[in-house]
């Protein structure tokens, strides 16, 4: 008999969900490990926000953030706290995205371009970018992260209730035990 991955009983929302969860939890992997993998780099650019003038706190931050993007990610795919992770990632996504926004303020005065014009490495680990891609980008994986605090999941489809009436625990009709 052929084992499939997915379950035979797969929605569209159940297949959304796990669309979005890889991609989000990819997307997370990435990020961090790039972050990972240059820490130097990675702390020269948050000292450029001007947020946190402790030394000790700022390298701290340079430490803890991407292994934190990654864990986070790794939970996403595997489809671990799938709400809760997606909930810290959005809150992660809002204040990064308003950091990111009033970096890009603070560029354009300071070089008086227009505000598409403003490149700059935000530290999200992609490298320079144009802000007026970079903040659609934040503000799409902001919204996939809502979606998946939004919806609904289950591990195995086959195992819901069909409805308030159906009180019989999901493990007791697969083994043929009546309540």
């Amino acid at each position: 008999m052929k084992r499939s991955f997915l379950p035979a009983a797969l929605t569209a929302v159940d297949a959304a969900n796990l669309l979005v969860r890889w991609l989000l939890g990819g997307l997370f992997i990435y990020m961090g490990w790039q972050k990972v993998v240059h820490p130097v780099l990675f702390l020269n650019l948050l000292r450029e926000y001007h947020m946190v003038q402790n030394t000790t706190a700022l390298n701290c931050i340079a430490i803890a953030v991407p292994w934190f993007e990654v864990f986070c990610g790794l939970l996403l795919i595997a489809g671990i706290a799938v709400r809760g992770t997606a909930l810290l990632l959005a809150g992660m996504l809002a204040v990064f995205t308003a950091v990111v926004f009033h970096r890009a303020l603070g560029v354009q005065a300071a070089q008086a371009i227009p505000f598409c014009s403003v490149k700059f490495d935000c530290g999200c680990g992609g490298g320079p970018e144009f802000i007026c891609a970079k903040l659609p980008q934040n503000i799409g994986m902001f919204f996939l992260a809502v979606w998946l605090v939004a919806s609904r999941f289950h591990r195995d489809p086959s195992r819901r209730a069909t409805g308030p009436e159906d009180s019989t625990p999901a493990g007791s009709r697969h083994a043929g035990i009546e309540p």
